[in-house]
């Protein structure tokens, strides 16, 4: 029998996209590790197989205990609170760096390959550019504390040298099925074209308006990553492990929220009308300007899978499962 594959976070966005894809694989030796509440998360695991299904904080309990001790094959922790307003500091310490620390050490124990999710959110304003080369991680200074939360398990594992055993992988913006149930944390992609099919006159959409006199309104840049490609990615940590660190995760360009915005438009065969509001004061001093991840070093030890370029993505998402009957979930066998 095969060894099982924990994934943390497993209803989750990256998550459930991370399982159907080991399922297209042949793989549901699978347990998925989540906390469901009173979201709508639930829906992402209808059609994907898989042993069990725990709650976070009950499989923590068993970790903790020593249950699970044999028969696994790799964790791959995607679960965490992502929400980058989040201003219970104690809460995100400890959903989010201790919890990680435990399954850090559970894995090892186990012999297990563990993969985590860090986030491109930890690079701050990007004074210090983008590289994932270890050696430059106590240079970044994050902008919230949700991205304090993710920095901190950096620089613990790198200070305690598991980043020579385990991926850590920096995620940049993704987007893509799978996100319905993040609120406010979803991505601009679906979040306009609501604001699109919401006008009852003319169609238009709103992006936040720049506060800095170097970017025009909506000239913003950021590295937008489609889901296919994030879980392409992860899965390469899975198959080589033997290649570890800290991996940025993300297509190295970065695009504006302007052209974003145009290709949704255009997605749904509409001409760009797009209104720019000031940004809330909550964010405006932790607001990313640019992002681009520095890919070099994921090429530099195989990953060679072309990246779906913006336009490609966008269409996918917006005509294939966002317009229609497919406002369901990609990755489940009702679509």
């Amino acid at each position: 029998m095969r060894k099982t594959i924990i994934v943390t976070g497993g209803a989750g966005f990256i998550g459930s996209a991370v399982i159907w894809k080991l399922n297209q694989r042949g793989e549901s030796n699978i347990l998925v590790v989540d906390e469901l509440g009173k979201s709508s998360k639930w829906k992402n695991l209808r059609g994907l197989r898989f042993l069990d299904y725990i709650n976070k904080d009950v499989f923590l309990e068993k970790v903790l205990k020593g249950d699970f001790k044999t028969g696994i094959r790799a964790l791959i922790h995607m679960g965490a609170c992502s929400d980058t307003t989040e201003q219970d500091a104690d809460y995100l310490l400890l959903n989010n760096y201790e919890y990680t620390k435990h399954l850090a050490a559970y894995a090892a124990r186990c012999n297990a390959r563990f993969i985590y999710a860090s986030s491109a959110a930890t690079y701050g304003d990007g004074s210090y550019g983008y590289s994932d080369e270890e050696k430059d991680l106590r240079k970044f200074c994050p902008l919230n504390m949700y991205a304090y939360s993710k920095h901190l398990f950096d620089l613990w594992a790198e200070k305690n040298r598991l980043l020579k055993q385990v991926a850590g992988l920096k995620f940049f913006n993704v987007f893509g099925p799978n996100e319905y149930h993040k609120g406010e944390m979803r991505s601009m992609v679906i979040k306009a074209f609501e604001q699109i099919n919401g006008c009852r006159g003319q169609a238009s959409l709103s992006l936040f308006k720049s506060h800095k006199p170097e970017y025009a309104h909506g000239e913003q840049k950021r590295d937008f990553l489609y889901i296919e490609d994030a879980v392409e990615m992860t899965l390469f940590f899975l198959d080589n492990p033997n290649i570890n660190g800290i991996f940025n995760i993300g297509t190295g360009r970065a695009e504006t929220w302007n052209e974003l915005a145009k290709l949704v438009f255009e997605a749904l065969n509409l001409g760009p009308n797009i209104k720019y509001i000031s940004m809330p004061e909550e964010i405006k001093n932790s607001y990313q300007y640019f992002t681009q991840a520095d890919m070099s070093k994921l090429h530099q030890v195989g990953y060679v899978r072309p990246i779906t370029s913006l336009k490609k993505a966008v269409f996918d998402y917006v005509r294939n499962y966002l317009s229609g009957k497919k406002y369901l979930t990609r990755y489940n066998n009702l679509v």
